[in-house]
């Protein structure tokens, strides 16, 4: 796996971080707008944010005395084919599995 997928995961590693992607998946937010559903400190918050932007999840630009953050999707696309390779190998692992056992169940049953 390469570094940018482990820092993407490791982003996504987190309930806060999830919910904080979910609510960008709506639209831009303001930083105050996204942290208001949490019952943290803003400095706890913003480390969250930080780990987002850091794995290139979200950018976020000021305005003034506002600072709105925008989804960036890119790394969620590298994560979700990486998992679709995974889920490929996997189910063909387990179809295999599963006509071996059939194969074994049957040459069980041919014995006389």
């Amino acid at each position: 796996m390469d570094a940018a997928l482990d820092t993407t995961f490791r982003a996504l590693a987190d309930p806060t971080r999830r919910a904080v992607l979910q609510a960008l998946g709506r639209g831009p937010a303001s930083v105050s707008a996204l942290a208001r559903p949490f019952h943290m400190a803003l400095p706890s918050f913003l480390q969250h944010l930080k780990v987002l932007e850091e794995s290139g999840l979200v950018d976020t630009r000021k305005v003034g005395r506002v600072r709105t953050c925008t989804l960036r999707p890119e790394p969620l696309a590298a994560a979700q084919s990486w998992l679709e390779s995974q889920r490929t190998l996997w189910t063909g692992r387990l179809d295999r599995m599963d006509a071996l056992v059939l194969e074994l169940k049957q040459q069980e049953e041919d014995k006389p």
